[in-house]
């Protein structure tokens, strides 16, 4: 056991990767003039936080707004329930009201007060006497008026009109 040496530890031990990726180097152009020009472009972390912090209020204001017109319909609705339960128990008092005005004694009440009639008199009233035979006729004919039946039915009574 010269070549092979013995782990006492319980996990086995790591082997260095073949491959190791490359850090982010900048790559740097030279010009005529000496400069260094940098071309791997640079996030600008500071302004896409803003864009996203405006999109995160513009959504949350679009929300906020919807649910305010939500409220206003909500209570324009029973503003408006309120408004038709009220009209309906005035238009139910208004027909108890005009079922007892309908009333006779009111009818005379009212026509000699607010219109100022008067009843007639014996000599006003003109009786005509009328003769007492009736002018109602009774039908003749017999009138029978048949149901639709359904064909079950129909079998059965042409069957009971044979016997």
């Amino acid at each position: 056991m010269v070549g092979k040496e013995y782990q006492y530890e319980t996990s086995p031990r790591k082997l260095r990767p073949e491959y190791e990726p490359q850090k982010n180097r900048k790559v740097v152009k030279k010009t005529n003039k000496n400069k260094k020009i940098n071309t791997k472009p640079k996030k600008n972390n500071k302004i896409n936080i803003i864009v996203y912090i405006l999109i995160g209020f513009s959504v949350l204001f679009t929300i906020s707004y919807r649910n305010s017109q939500i409220n206003e319909s909500f209570a324009e609705n029973q503003k408006l329930k309120k408004e038709i339960t009220e009209i309906q128990k005035e238009n139910e008092q208004l027909n108890i009201s005009i079922q007892n005005s309908l009333n006779l004694n009111q009818v005379r009440q009212s026509a000699k007060e607010l219109l100022g009639m008067q009843e007639l008199t014996n000599k006003q009233k003109i009786f005509i006497n009328l003769p007492k035979k009736d002018y109602v006729e009774p039908a003749a004919e017999e009138i029978i008026i048949e149901e639709d039946e359904n064909w079950l039915t129909s079998i059965i009574n042409s069957i009971k009109n044979i016997f």
